[in-house]
């Protein structure tokens, strides 16, 4: 899926920088309400799968609300976790790129969560994509699929809200435009040396991965 006009959110990483920031430095990183001791600092860090040491590092950049996304997810990502993460020839990492407002606050979401609760729900809104994609209210739809992950109406709410942490999850999308020129999703990272673009098929993708000695 191609760059939504994202001008609006950029205003919101505008105020990170120039005013959030300070403030929340000065104060600790706020706390997530969800039980958890879950702070923006732990929200915002890396979330992977498979072995450190594994000889080709993924990087995944995606949007909740992205079609070929889900495709890629529901569709290929079962092989290359069996193939090639479980197997430990790939570390693989997903990184927030939020195209729209309601892809935002998915990522705040499921960012939101334990960890290890943490693919387990990107799993499951990928897979219900048109459930609440389509839905007439998508957040309504979000927050009951979000009760199952236990997250109660309550701290769904608080997530919606959190504005440091939107702010937070829009520089790590802005961090891929500016480091990888990323334009797109889903888009992958490889070996911090090569950007590969698109929904691919397993074949194609373990192919390009080849050349990294996966």
């Amino acid at each position: 899926m191609t760059l939504f006009d994202f001008n609006k959110i950029h205003t919101l990483r505008r105020n990170f920088i120039t005013g959030i920031t300070a403030v929340t430095l000065a104060a600790g990183f706020p706390r997530i309400t969800l039980g958890s001791s879950l702070s923006i600092e732990d929200a915002v860090s890396p979330r992977r799968l498979g072995r450190s040491d594994a000889p080709v590092r993924i990087a995944e950049y995606y949007s909740m609300t992205c079609s070929h996304c889900a495709d890629f997810h529901n569709n290929i990502f079962p092989t290359v976790k069996s193939k090639l993460i479980d197997t430990g020839i790939v570390e693989f990492e997903m990184r927030p790129f939020p195209l729209d407002g309601l892809a935002l606050r998915a990522h705040a979401l499921v960012r939101s969560v334990p960890r290890k609760k943490f693919f387990p729900l990107v799993k499951v809104l990928l897979a219900q994509h048109p459930v609440w994609l389509r839905a007439e209210d998508p957040l309504a739809a979000l927050m009951k699929i979000a009760r199952l992950a236990g997250v109660s109406a309550e701290e769904f709410n608080g997530i919606m809200r959190n504005r440091a942490l939107l702010e937070a999850i829009v520089v790590l999308r802005q961090e891929g435009v500016d480091d990888w020129q990323i334009a797109s999703t889903p888009s992958f990272v490889v070996n911090n040396d090569e950007v590969l673009s698109g929904n691919m098929s397993y074949e194609d993708f373990a192919e390009r991965l080849s050349a990294f000695g996966a």
